[in-house]
């Protein structure tokens, strides 16, 4: 009896700690802003880089970061002026990026790209309020505080249902995830991500945009779009090492012992370490054979 009651006891503690591990995780994060152009700005806390409008028709947020954070995200909009957000667009379905969505979509409607609802609704524990209540297939566009907003579907790159959000009046890019400033980029193959889809992706971007462009990339500082040509160079780069490597025998692990020099060590300084890297590209290669 007395070790099943310690048993018990213990459970318990575990679990409270657990429960208390995961808030004070974000108990010392504060939510900063960075004034980009016009009515844009940059938040930045834990998670995704948020992208805020703010004028005379309200506020429009792209992506919210995590649940903990949304009180602390809606007293910096209030800082800048701002409201509770009329529209919150999604870039794609991670946590980081759509944790604050029930409380926002609350009050505010929430867009994104019709694969981002299907895989958030087959997660089957969130409320509707953190669904999104407009989707899309492709393109979509939003005129709102005197910007025309593309949104823009790109397939398969860091997710199946991965959006730029461009505002063209105030020449600003919000990229979500297809960008990863400075750092190997996270490509999510189990939600449909691709190592050549995000290449792909890159390229129509940079084919697109206007050299003076301000670029919110998903993860990392603002950017400009000679930033997003050397990540795009980055990854071509290690991917046809990866790929020379294998196709001259060596395995995953050899490839990872010898590494990948000397000019990319500072880019497996963030989440995706270098040996998470090449891991990615050789599941990539493998997929694609």
């Amino acid at each position: 009896m007395y070790i099943n009651r310690f048993s018990i006891a213990l459970s318990m503690a575990l679990a409270a700690s657990a429960c208390f591990a995961q808030e004070d995780r974000f108990a010392a994060v504060e939510i900063t802003d960075q004034h980009i152009n016009g009515p844009i700005h940059m938040l930045m806390g834990a998670g995704g880089n948020i992208g805020v409008s703010i004028g005379d028709d309200g506020t429009l947020i792209i992506d919210d970061q995590y649940a903990p954070l949304a009180e602390r995200i809606q007293a910096a909009l209030r800082r800048l002026g701002g409201n509770r957000p009329e529209l919150i667009l999604n870039t794609h379905l991670h946590g980081d990026h759509t944790g604050g969505n029930a409380f926002f979509g609350d009050d505010g409607v929430i867009v994104a790209h019709a694969n981002v609802r299907s895989r958030l609704l087959a997660q089957g524990d969130l409320p509707n309020a953190a669904l999104p209540a407009v989707t899309f297939a492709d393109t979509l566009t939003v005129h709102f505080n005197g910007d025309d907003i593309q949104v823009i579907h790109l397939p398969h790159g860091h997710t199946d249902g991965d959006s730029v959000v461009l505002f063209t009046n105030s020449n600003v890019l919000h990229m979500g995830d297809l960008f990863f400033n400075g750092s190997f980029p996270f490509v999510d193959m189990a939600s449909g991500g691709t190592v050549t889809g995000y290449m792909d992706d890159q390229r129509q971007i940079l084919a697109r945009i206007p050299s003076d462009i301000a670029i919110i990339p998903g993860h990392g500082p603002m950017a400009t779009k000679q930033d997003l040509a050397l990540a795009l160079s980055m990854i071509e780069t290690t991917h046809s090492m990866v790929n020379r490597a294998m196709d001259a025998g060596s395995s995953v692990d050899e490839v990872i012992a010898q590494g990948l020099g000397e000019d990319y060590k500072s880019w497996g300084a963030g989440f995706i370490n270098e040996e998470r890297w090449i891991r990615t590209l050789a599941a990539d290669r493998q997929a694609a054979q």
